[in-house]
């Protein structure tokens, strides 16, 4: 089996524009059999999700993926300190803050851990509001008559 880097496997999805069914099959059995090992393969994959187009089937992996990494692959395990926290932050907010995805991987993470930073836990939920706000129409008000 050759072994393939994550950072060969973004640049091909980069290259493609999209990650195919194939393309995740490939990632879970070739590239990431035993998970993430590094904030690196998750930032790249963080990374990734906003740069192509992939498949409801790789968000449900990202965000399987960096929740089982952030709780419970890293010190203290099954808590979420002010480190973990504020590289979460950063690397799911990039440049134009959280995407949907992003939203759903700090949620998940503040549910499945045991305990989360305080900064974790407020970014989370403006995340998701950010989201939320963004996906629902506006609201048309009209003035009462009096």
């Amino acid at each position: 089996m050759t072994m393939i880097s994550v950072q060969q496997f973004c640049n091909h999805a980069v290259s493609t524009g999209t990650i195919s069914d194939e393309d995740l099959l490939v990632l879970k059995r070739e590239v990431l059999p035993e998970g993430l090992m590094s904030r690196e393969e998750a930032d790249l994959l963080i990374a990734l999700e906003r740069a192509v187009i992939g498949s409801e089937a790789f968000a449900d992996f990202l965000v399987a993926s960096v929740v089982d990494f952030a709780v419970w692959g890293t010190r203290p395990t099954g808590y979420i300190d002010r480190d973990v926290a504020a590289w979460l932050a950063a690397s799911l907010s990039g440049r134009d803050g959280p995407s949907p995805v992003g939203g759903r991987i700090a949620m998940e993470i503040v549910r499945e851990a045991q305990g989360s930073a305080e900064s974790l836990m407020a970014f989370a939920l403006e995340a998701n509001r950010r989201i939320r706000d963004a996906v629902q129409p506006a609201r048309t008000s009209f003035a009462l008559a009096a």
